[in-house]
């Protein structure tokens, strides 16, 4: 857990953000704003007690109308002011600005207990196997895990075993000699050594053949690796995480797992549950997204109405987590006003997608004549559309990629709502 000072004159105004920010895995400490502290300690203070803030705290105000969010900058701290109907969201903002980079979003009692847990099983070097539904976090634990470890201060080698190719793949984890296969034109010394003193994190493991899986079993078993090629093997000091979205149980009773191999990763095992079951992590993750994708330097901090917060806990969330931020990052381009009302909210049990801009022919009917700059104007559009889909919504990125400036995009994406709203 991660400790953070609370001011009573807080707690007195706001008493339910104790509550959040344990839940969101922080042990709090209630403390006089003007008490001696610590260099690197973090507070929540009001904002009538910026006299005491040193520039890593967060001020908070209660105030009528719109919420706000300044973020830290030039030596002054981080300032939230939010009234009673954007509370519960506020809570969660707060938590993810005091946040460390390591540390996943939660706000789930369930998710909490998980990552206490978590945090013991991080300073053994035992393996570990994580298995959860794609986009329910695995990445991320194995993150958090490395991070708590003592091998922090070493690498973090990620590598999703189903992109490797299958005539490369032990060359690429065990690393090879120059010359041991054709185009082996200088040896590698694969991923296992790229992380030695640190974390290997495979995800995907189901995917490695059934022959590789034999030569992974004994690298973890040990603590050496056979590069293709060579002729002795070469030591390697890797603490290993594998994760994985099927049930790994089932691939060993279907013969596509060895089972062996099964035992010998599942040492500490650790499920991650669908977000559609911790729905009290979805605003702590919608807030860690948000403050990640909102452009500070330019529209500020777009804050969610307390009605599409609502509208995000209650959704089904088949895609987990990678299907919230993809609802975000379109409720971001496409919102109307100046927050992210529950009607700029695309959510269905089909995969959604941007407002359709149809072909520009079917955009008018046979008997009318089709205009020449009808056609070039709907073909622009369709380009947007295309180039907003390939930047995952990133209206900066999408402008270079197009050649435009952003305010043309921004008229652009005007011209979009207006023809989606026909």
């Amino acid at each position: 857990m991660s400790s953070l000072d609370v001011s009573r004159g807080v707690c007195a105004l706001v008493p339910g953000l104790q509550h959040w920010l344990e839940n969101a895995l922080y042990a709090v400490r209630i403390v006089d704003a003007a008490s001696p502290r610590d260099r690197d300690d973090r507070r929540i203070l009001l904002a009538t007690e910026i006299g005491h803030a040193t520039h890593r705290d967060i001020l908070i105000t209660i105030v009528p109308g719109a919420p706000s969010l300044l973020p830290a900058a030039n030596g002054l701290p981080a300032r939230v002011a939010f009234g009673m109907a954007d509370m519960g969201f506020a809570f969660a903002l707060i938590a993810e600005l005091a946040r460390p980079a390591s540390v996943p979003a939660v706000g789930d009692n369930g998710s909490a207990r998980l990552m206490t847990l978590a945090g013991r099983v991080a300073r053994s070097d035992a393996t570990v196997l994580i298995q959860g539904d794609t986009g329910t976090g695995k990445e991320g634990m194995a993150r958090f895990l490395h991070a708590r470890s003592g091998r922090s201060t070493h690498d973090f080698i990620a590598v999703n075993c189903a992109a490797l190719p299958e005539t490369m793949m032990e060359a690429m984890l065990f690393g090879h000699r120059k010359g041991s296969f054709t185009g082996a034109a200088n040896a590698s010394e694969g991923l296992f050594l790229a992380a030695d003193g640190g974390t290997l994190f495979l995800d995907e493991i189901a995917e490695l053949p059934l022959a590789l899986q034999a030569k992974l079993l004994r690298a973890l078993q040990e603590g050496e690796v056979l590069p293709v090629g060579a002729t002795h093997p070469v030591p390697v000091n890797v603490r290993v995480i594998a994760a994985c979205n099927p049930n790994l149980a089932e691939e060993v009773a279907a013969g596509r797992f060895r089972e062996d191999l099964y035992w010998r990763l599942n040492v500490m095992p650790l499920e991650l549950r669908p977000l559609a079951e911790r729905r009290g992590d979805i605003s702590a993750i919608a807030a860690a997204m948000l403050l990640r994708l909102s452009d500070m330097g330019k529209a500020g901090f777009v804050w969610p109405t307390a009605e599409a917060i609502e509208k995000l806990v209650a959704h089904g969330w088949p895609g987990n987590a990678r299907e919230l931020g993809n609802v975000l990052q379109r409720a971001l381009v496409l919102r109307d006003g100046d927050r992210i009302e529950a009607d700029d909210l695309s959510l269905g049990s089909a995969p959604p997608s941007a407002p359709a801009i149809v072909a520009p022919v079917a955009l008018v009917t046979p008997a009318a004549p089709i205009r020449l700059r009808d056609v070039a104007r709907h073909s622009k559009l369709e380009a947007i559309r295309l180039a907003l889909r390939e930047t995952d919504g990133h209206r900066a990125a999408a402008a270079r990629k197009l050649g435009i400036s952003e305010r043309t995009l921004r008229y652009r994406l005007a011209e979009m709502r207006e023809l989606a709203a026909a």
